[in-house]
């Protein structure tokens, strides 16, 4: 697992336009939230998709772009945006590549049968690529203002 102040895993992943993004595209920028959700349009994704997208224009205010990341196809991201209306790019991770960087790819208990996947995870990288916030294991409801406070407090 990642933590704090550690130099943040670099990826490279196509967004829901198929366009290539990669970390290095922020440096010295924008301040990048990279958060990481089980799968487009499921309840709880959804929330947390949305409320990223309502606080969008404050997150850009502040220098930073929101990320998120799933390992659904472009497709399906972009049928996710286009259905919600949402402002943030989402990675295609299918190969799982960022998941493993990250160290969100891991075994989860649902009803008592354990299966892998991606806990829902947050992570602040500031203009210099440095982990400013690592969260795992995050509650979708009311992150992203949270995440906005944080993204504030950096230079």
């Amino acid at each position: 697992m990642l933590e704090k102040k550690q130099l943040a895993p670099m990826f490279s992943s196509p967004n829901q336009d198929n366009k290539t993004i990669n970390l290095s595209d922020f440096k010295a920028r924008k301040h990048v939230v990279l958060y990481f959700y089980p799968k487009d349009d499921t309840p709880g994704c959804t929330i947390e998709a949305n409320q990223f997208t309502e606080l969008a224009g404050e997150f850009a205010a502040n220098d930073a772009v929101v990320i998120g990341v799933s390992k659904d196809s472009c497709a399906s991201h972009q049928a996710f945006i286009d259905k919600f209306g949402l402002k943030v790019d989402l990675l295609a991770d299918t190969s799982g590549a960022v998941c493993d960087a990250y160290g969100v790819w891991q075994e989860k208990d649902k009803n008592g049968v354990k299966k892998m996947g991606i806990v829902r995870s947050t992570f602040v990288i500031d203009k210099a690529g440095i982990l400013q916030e690592v969260i795992y294991g995050v509650t979708a409801e009311g992150h992203a203002s949270a995440m906005l406070a944080r993204v504030k407090t950096l230079e």
